[in-house]
């Protein structure tokens, strides 16, 4: 492989796992009220700390995706990593409902105060465990 091949395919992933990112972004957006982007702009820690936790966990399923498909063709390889990306946001997103309909109050309205709320960490913990459960999956 080349130079040039290599530098393909690393911008080929990097596209994918902006876009994976994206997704869960945009996915964790409207499983909360009013907008993700302006609660952390306006200082709500438990938000970016929810949010920084599913972006993370989807970055850990994309690299051991990449890593873990590494010497299969390109295509093949790419395939999986969307696959696996994909299936990472949708996990999250039903753990994090499944969490928020255990929890007495509304947890996707509490992730979003701008006060600090013990609840982030354990909505934040299950976004990177929920991750963790899907790497494992791919190793």
């Amino acid at each position: 492989m080349d130079l040039l091949e290599s530098v393909g395919y690393a911008l080929a992933y990097a596209v994918v796992g902006i876009v994976v990112l994206g997704v869960g972004y945009t996915v964790l957006d409207l499983l909360t009220p009013g907008h993700l982007g302006r609660h952390i702009m306006e200082g709500s820690l438990n938000a970016a700390v929810v949010t920084a936790s599913g972006i993370l966990g989807l970055g850990l399923i994309v690299w051991t995706t990449i890593w873990h498909h590494g010497d299969a063709a390109f295509g093949e390889a790419l395939g999986w990593t969307i696959v696996f990306g994909l299936l990472g946001v949708a996990i999250q997103a039903v753990a994090f409902r499944l969490l928020d309909l255990v929890m007495p109050d509304d947890l996707a309205a509490t992730a979003m105060e701008k006060s600090f709320h013990p609840a982030s960490l354990v909505a934040a913990a299950t976004q990177i465990s929920v991750s963790l459960v899907v790497v494992a999956s791919i190793a």
